[in-house]
């Protein structure tokens, strides 16, 4: 009698769908039932992950606004002119000028708005560009190892090799770009190369795992374990980079427009603000201070704001925490393991 109880109780737990057995066969769901699974999986859990933690938050916060100064801002705030105001107006002394003027007059809080879509552009591109050779490189390289791994790596060794300022120096003289998304991809055009090391040697870790070496067991195509058992383990450790090429991007963008390095047609950049401010004497005189410290703290802000929302994502990628978020979950269990997890492998466990 006990025997046929505890098969009993065996049964009901495979046909409890909250059970940890008591998954439904996707051949049993219909169209809508998979891709409501889907959304939740793949955006609501994501989604709850990130606004649980402050941190990302914050930098989502601080990113939302620059992307509003982007897109939105630009059409609801004028250009700046010439005589918009008084010369070398001070910060917060009227609603006018917000942010005060420069020497001619000119609107700083116009200016910066203004040169917010350009510089998005950049950041994306660059960072787009970094982070997508690299991971391209470094995983291919990783996963195949041979022949392929020594020759990518050589070829990236040379990469390496060559000094990044002068040839960007030496680019952008010969070019002129004025397409921000160019200017981008220049800035970073040898970034990639060791980045794609780094994410190399993650690869090389992770395909050693039992479930990697199960599902090649299993014959799925390399694209597919590189897709489902290499690249989101690795994803933290790629998001984080890619929030440091992008700040890479906005350093080197405003330092070589500072320096008269990049062209450009227009005032309305930060670099070329900061460069105009030093120029006008921003550094002798606390009447034009915040000439130079406008552009310069939106710089640092944005900057704030991509590193707090790297490092409050990290969670996003580990599956059991996204498990615990989707609708099925327990959104409100402790997630202990995961909380001294480094933002460079928190997958890898």
């Amino acid at each position: 009698m006990s025997q046929k109880t505890n098969h009993d109780e065996i049964v009901d737990a495979l046909d409890d769908e909250d059970s940890a057995f008591g998954a439904v066969a996707d051949d049993t769901l219909s169209k809508r039932e998979r891709y409501v699974r889907a959304l939740d999986r793949n955006i609501v859990a994501p989604a709850r992950i990130v606004w649980d933690d402050l941190r990302a938050r914050v930098g989502l916060a601080i990113i939302g606004i620059y992307l509003f100064m982007g897109t939105v801002g630009p059409k609801l705030i004028d250009p700046p002119r010439t005589g918009d105001g008084p010369r070398l107006e001070g910060a917060f002394e009227t609603w006018a000028h917000p942010l005060g003027t420069d020497s001619l007059g000119r609107d700083i809080l116009a200016s910066i708005v203004h040169a917010t879509p350009n510089m998005l552009l950049m950041i994306l591109a660059g960072g787009i560009f970094t982070t997508v050779m690299a991971t391209v490189v470094g995983t291919t390289s990783g996963y195949l190892r041979g022949r392929v791994d020594q020759f990518i790596m050589m070829v990236t060794d040379v990469v390496m090799t060559i000094p990044g300022l002068p040839l960007v120096v030496i680019l952008a003289a010969a070019l002129s770009p004025e397409n921000p998304i160019v200017i981008g991809v220049i800035l970073t055009i040898n970034a990639w190369a060791g980045l794609a090391r780094s994410i190399r040697s993650q690869v090389l870790a992770v395909r050693e795992n039992s479930y990697v070496e199960a599902a090649k067991a299993m014959g799925m195509p390399t694209r597919t374990v590189i897709r489902r058992e290499i690249l989101p383990n690795i994803m933290p450790y790629v998001l984080v980079n890619f929030v440091n090429a992008s700040r890479n991007v906005i350093f080197a963008s405003v330092g070589l427009y500072f320096i008269g390095v990049l062209p450009y047609d227009t005032i309305v950049n930060w670099g070329v603000m900061i460069d105009l401010a030093y120029q006008g004497g921003a550094l002798q005189t606390t009447a034009a201070a915040h000439w130079l410290l406008a552009p310069l703290i939106t710089v640092m802000l944005l900057s704030f704001g991509l590193i707090m929302f790297a490092q409050g994502t990290d969670r996003m990628f580990n599956p059991r925490v996204r498990a615990r978020h989707s609708s099925s979950g327990t959104a409100e269990e402790p997630d202990e393991e995961t909380n001294s997890t480094p933002a460079t492998g928190g997958a890898l466990k």
